[in-house]
């Protein structure tokens, strides 16, 4: 690549068709979990694709068997580093700005959800503006599941893409889904075999390329809309996600994923 992403060294980027762009997360060993460097490049990439002159249309992808594990959650926060009101300040800007600026960017976004998407990662891979999942990749919020509200993207996208009934029974349940799953209940707008999968995302990446680029960038920018406007519901998910992060309930549920139990909830409840 030239040296346009050069500054966004944590993250791999090819061109696997004229006028695409792939960015693809890579953190081996880690299903791809995106540590607080990798974040803060996701946050600040889709500035440097839109003012790419050679780039219509990005594939989102993972390398290896996931797309994205989520957070890296042995790269938290050091408790102490920053007093509570800094550290809730930073998390919440970071979560935000991440989702905002996919959402503001004007160049189409297809994700290729190749395995496991969760958490963060599930949110690269449904606020892309068509998300293509293999059948076999599993999808999961997994926010409630570690203690913490649903709040990177979840509760502004999820009721519009699968309604309301299905967003509540899968995100306060923290069950998983296939691809296949994900199709039949709108969260993604197509689901194929794994085989089929880089070759179905390149397909559509260039279609939407070869397509008038003002008409489609104006065209998601108006159905993005539907997003922006839920933007205080987006602000008070992400701030309990972060306030939550501090409680009892996420230091439990990270003390029983690192003891390899179940989590024991028989704190305060304080809402």
């Amino acid at each position: 690549m030239t040296d346009r992403y050069a500054a966004f060294d944590r993250l791999k980027f090819d061109r696997p068709a004229p006028r695409v762009l792939r960015l693809t997360l890579s953190n081996p060993g880690k299903a791809n979990a995106v540590t607080p460097t990798m974040h803060r490049q996701l946050e600040e990439v889709w500035a440097a694709i839109d003012a790419d002159p050679e780039t219509r249309v990005t594939i989102v992808t993972g390398e290896g068997r996931a797309f994205c594990a989520g957070g890296a959650l042995d790269d938290m926060p050091v408790a102490g580093a920053l007093d509570a009101n800094q550290q809730f300040s930073q998390d919440f800007n970071n979560a935000t700005r991440l989702v905002r600026n996919i959402i503001a960017s004007r160049k189409p976004i297809v994700s290729a959800v190749n395995g496991a998407a969760v958490g963060a990662g599930l949110a690269l891979a449904l606020l892309a503006d068509v998300p293509i999942a293999a059948k076999t990749a599993k999808l999961l919020d997994g926010h409630v599941r570690i203690g913490v509200a649903a709040g990177d993207h979840a509760a502004i996208v999820w009721p519009l893409l699968c309604g309301m009934a299905k967003a509540k029974y899968y995100l306060l349940t923290n069950r998983p889904m296939t691809g296949e799953e994900a199709e039949r209940n709108n969260l993604v707008a197509l689901a194929v075999e794994a085989e089929a999968l880089e070759a179905t995302s390149i397909e559509v990446a260039l279609e939407l390329a070869a397509a008038a680029p003002t008409a489609v960038r104006m065209t998601k920018y108006v159905l993005n809309h539907w997003l922006r406007q839920n933007e205080a519901i987006f602000d008070l998910s992400a701030a309990f996600e972060m306030v939550n992060f501090s409680g009892a309930e996420a230091k439990e549920a990270l003390k029983a994923m690192e003891e390899k139990r179940p989590p024991d909830f028989t704190t305060d409840v304080l809402f």
